[in-house]
């Protein structure tokens, strides 16, 4: 009987608990979420997103003036935290790393087209930290790659002599340059010195696909994710013959020079093939383990797709800067004569001599950040900032871009100027702003600083580039325009076209010396025409 009596007052208890609970009870109550715009039901603020063709770091930073420095949307009940303010960045991206370093899985660009493998995409994890690792041992100092600096001295070379024959191809030349350097250090894979090399061509395509692929908005399955299972003959699934297409160009990236480099150290005898990041980890170990094998072929993948066309971005804000604002030229132009001299181009020692080309590879890196709104950080566990809740799970972007143009911080932003960073008080490096933030820092930052600043000092010191003028003057680019950027992940400047030229016949024949010293190499473009993989 007592047995019976306890168990009847303990149900009584619980129930009675749960009662007072649930209606009597106070409630925790949570912390809000940042302000944002009225969501509707179910859909959330799904209208509230960029749409198409917008440049999302304008469309977000609208958001400032409407709700403050950090706002927040949620779409199908996915938050998302917009961070408009620098110091709320640095306190959530930066000193709370651990908590807000997760990447969010991203249906489209991730699971279809297949960059969940990639570095950039991956969730912390050990296969994670190995990436880094990698990365930060091939390029992660100043030292480590300083063993690089004669090769992108002779590839710039060679970048300045495109120029020299073929100025109209600028923008192709850019990427040439970009993708000999990362080829010739990730696979020991020589491009195609005087057309279109197919390896070049891959990246920029995957690259150019990701970009669109990762913005948040672009495809419904992101934030539907059901809709993956939707038959092919169903309207309105064109999305995944996209992504069908964009994955066989992905493997093609991923694959083809993977399957070159492990060629080339079969068929060579040792010391005969091209020095490389793969090179070195096959000669380690004769067999990898599975594991081994994918974490060197996406190391290998990431360092390729992302050196192949970040710094692209970089260099050709640098030549459109130039048309617009002569006065910098003619400055930087005067620093290198002074310095350097006019019979030799400037070189790595000469970067600490020439503070004003310094002063150009910041204020490019401000001017137009390569990814304007970084990759997503997703929340691992829930957080308080400011008061607003941050709950687990929330996509956190920061608007690199308006750091850079934050009025407060940096005077008249809009303007290409220099001098910012070289007064008495000088205005805050944006190399610790344009490359992300904490754990998801981009890992191959200061071999693209270097890159930048080679290719400004040697372009510098032998061309004169100008706006192009036609005789109506259509294509004349006007400083006091808007100057337009392509949306997306990674940023480029809308095509435009400039005029450039030797600035004396010595600084031509400075440029075609590179053809004597350092002759052209046979192309492996041939040998991967065979590759099977």
């Amino acid at each position: 009987m007592f047995g019976i009596n306890f168990t009847n007052l303990l149900l009584g208890v619980t129930g009675l608990y749960i009662v007072l609970k649930i209606f009597l009870l106070p409630k925790k109550k949570l912390a809000p979420l940042p302000p944002g715009p009225r969501p509707l039901p179910f859909a959330g603020n799904i209208a509230d997103l960029p749409p198409p063709g917008a440049q999302e770091w304008q469309h977000w930073l609208k958001h400032k003036d409407l709700y403050g420095p950090i706002s927040s949307v949620t779409v199908f009940g996915q938050t998302i935290i917009i961070l408009n303010d620098v110091h709320a960045a640095f306190e959530l991206l930066e000193k709370r790393s651990a908590l807000h370093s997760a990447r969010p899985s991203m249906v489209f660009a991730a699971e279809m087209v297949g960059w969940e493998h990639a570095t950039a995409m991956l969730p912390s994890c050990d296969r994670l930290r190995t990436h880094r690792k990698n990365f930060h041992q091939l390029l992660g100092t100043k030292r480590a790659i300083s063993s690089f600096f004669p090769l992108e001295n002779v590839e710039t070379r060679r970048f300045l002599l495109r120029v020299l024959e073929k100025p109209d191809d600028l923008l192709q030349h850019i990427r040439t340059h970009a993708g000999a350097i990362i080829l010739k250090i990730t696979y020991g894979y020589t491009i195609e010195p005087h057309k279109k090399d197919p390896l070049v061509d891959i990246a920029e395509q995957a690259l150019e696909q990701f970009s669109v692929a990762a913005t948040p908005g672009a495809f419904l399955v992101d934030t539907v994710p059901l809709l993956k299972y939707l038959p092919d003959w169903f309207p309105g699934t064109g999305f995944k013959r996209t992504a069908r297409a964009w994955k066989k160009n992905l493997t093609d990236a991923v694959e083809k020079p993977y399957a070159f480099a492990r060629q080339q150290m079969r068929e060579k005898g040792k010391g005969a093939y091209e020095e490389s990041f793969l090179s070195k980890v096959f000669e380690e170990k004769d067999t990898l383990t599975p594991e081994e094998d994918h974490v060197a072929k996406w190391s290998a993948a990431s360092i390729y797709t992302g050196g192949a066309d970040t710094t692209v971005s970089s260099i050709a804000c640098f030549f459109l800067a130039m048309t617009l604002y002569p006065d910098v030229q003619r400055k930087a132009q005067e620093e290198i004569d002074r310095v350097v001299g006019t019979d030799r181009l400037p070189g790595f020692e000469d970067r600490e001599k020439l503070p004003y080309i310094d002063a150009i590879v910041k204020e490019i890196l401000r001017w137009h950040p390569v990814a304007p709104m970084g990759l997503p950080h997703v929340t691992s566990e829930e957080d308080v900032y400011e008061g607003y809740r941050i709950p687990k799970g929330a996509l956190l972007f920061p608007n690199i871009w308006a750091f850079t143009h934050d009025p407060t911080t940096y005077h008249d932003p809009m303007t290409f100027s220099p001098e910012r960073f070289l007064s008495t008080t000088p205005e805050p490096d944006p190399h610790i702003l344009s490359f992300g933030f904490g754990r998801r820092i981009c890992p191959g930052r200061v071999l693209a600083d270097s890159s930048i600043y080679l290719s400004v000092a040697q372009s510098l010191a032998v061309f004169d580039i100008s706006e192009a003028k036609d005789i109506n003057n259509d294509n004349k680019n006007d400083e006091n325009e808007e100057v337009h950027f392509r949306p997306g992940v990674i940023s480029h400047p809308v095509p435009f076209r400039a005029s450039i030229k030797p600035r004396s016949a010595k600084q031509e024949a400075l440029i075609r010396a590179v053809e004597r010293e350092h002759p052209w190499q046979e192309s492996d473009a041939r040998v991967l025409e065979g590759i099977v993989y």
